[in-house]
């Protein structure tokens, strides 16, 4: 057979391919099949993105109307500091303790994944309590949200935050449920996951909050 008469067959073959095989020589006629659950750490991420946008403007309408006492009270009339470092301590312990709970997750023990849990939730809780002392005793003394600019950013900015934390722990509780019912699975080792991102999330928040609102408002 002449070089000729094989290129002939070549040409002919190629004309005679159908749409499809055609088609399927530029691209990937079968889906790529993805882990189950691979873009739910992903979606998080963004989610915690669009928080750190609203605690960002929370910060900067603080920064903007932390000064406008309206011949009110300021911080270093109204703040403990010595209570909110115990406050700070609840909730950075609760931080250490979820890890732990990460870490015998890892090790595939339900009940003592549990407990840990149940420990981060006695400190979050703790932090709540101290949080809506300090509010009650605030407003009771006169310097609630509406008496002054700084008092707005300040309940706005401190509020939005322990609304995190109640969700939290909602979260958390579920969580709880949901080991005892289910155990350890995949998808369950996900949310603990997610959680813990969002947990600690939070502490990185409020490290900020007692920086920029308490530490640096008594100075």
């Amino acid at each position: 057979m002449t070089a000729t008469t094989r290129d002939t067959m070549t040409n002919s073959t190629a004309t005679a391919a159908s749409p499809e095989a055609r088609t399927a020589a530029f691209y990937e006629l079968e889906p790529h099949h993805h882990p189950e659950g691979a873009s739910t750490m992903l979606g998080f991420w963004i989610y915690l993105m669009s928080d750190c946008l609203i605690f960002a403007m929370l910060f900067a309408a603080y920064g903007v109307l932390g000064g406008n006492f309206a011949a009110g009270p300021g911080p270093k009339d109204l703040f403990e500091l010595p209570l909110i470092a115990v406050n700070t301590a609840m909730l950075l312990f609760s931080s250490i303790t979820y890890g732990f709970a990460m870490l015998v997750m890892e090790k595939g023990k339900v009940r003592a994944t549990q407990g840990w849990l149940l420990v981060t939730a006695v400190f979050g809780a703790s932090f709540l309590a101290i949080e809506l002392y300090e509010f009650s005793h605030l407003i009771h003394e006169g310097a609630g949200p509406w008496r002054s600019g700084f008092l707005t950013a300040f309940f706005s900015l401190v509020g939005t935050h322990g609304l995190h934390v109640t969700f939290g722990l909602i979260w958390l509780f579920t969580l709880v449920v949901q080991l005892s019912k289910k155990g350890l699975t995949p998808a369950n080792q996900r949310r603990l996951q997610c959680l813990s991102l969002f947990w600690h999330f939070l502490d990185v928040i409020w490290i900020g909050v007692f920086t920029f609102v308490y530490l640096m408002g008594m100075l």
